[in-house]
């Protein structure tokens, strides 16, 4: 992840992570029931504890998943293997040039919106940089967190989305999840977004 003011090691360190649910979003589940798994190379940044990527995560495809955190990783690694998937122990924006252009997905849950607005066009582009020319992005953005005034999480609007994205990518589809963890009814967004 990009770095920020939250000490996201501490926050693991005491058991203060509200964004583990213990399980893969209900609406990842759906989507893949729908519509298959996600074929080729697909990169998780932000992955935490590692709760979604054993939904991702095949014989047939490779999933490469990061985050900041040594004991979300550490906790991600102890995971029974699934399929062909990593995990490391490593900063966004600081990964080495062996990813640029290597992922056919980048599949996007809760860490756009723990970066600082500030940042966010640093995520954007390296995400660009990552996927192949036909890459695509599958995104659930949680765009209406509980609180008002800073972050994280930090608030997104559709607006934003647009003006972050756009440049980027176009959306070939976007819905709302009908089942969602507890408490984000109505508050997320979730996109298919091609590269362009």
């Amino acid at each position: 992840m990009i770095q920020t003011q939250t000490d996201w090691e501490e926050a693991y360190r005491r058991r203060e992570t509200p964004w583990e649910k213990g399980r893969a979003h209900p609406a990842l589940l759906d989507f893949l029931a729908e519509n298959g798994s996600l074929s080729g190379e697909i990169f998780i940044p932000g992955c935490g504890s590692g709760q979604d990527v054993p939904a991702l995560s095949t014989a047939q495809n490779h999933v490469v998943a990061i985050d900041f955190a040594p004991r979300a990783i550490a906790r991600a690694k102890s995971r029974p293997r699934v399929g062909n998937e990593e995990y490391l122990l490593a900063d966004l924006v600081n990964l080495p040039p062996k990813f640029d252009h290597q992922f056919d997905w980048v599949f996007e849950h809760t860490c756009f919106c723990a970066i600082h607005p500030s940042r966010r066009s640093e995520y954007v582009s390296t995400v660009v940089r990552l996927l192949k020319p036909a890459g695509k992005m599958f995104a659930i953005f949680f765009i209406n967190p509980d609180n008002e005034e800073g972050g994280p999480p930090y608030r997104v609007s559709r607006q934003e989305l647009e003006e972050y994205f756009g440049p980027h990518f176009v959306v070939e589809r976007e819905w709302v999840p009908q089942r969602t963890h507890p408490g984000r009814e109505e508050r997320e967004l979730m996109r298919i977004l091609a590269r362009v």
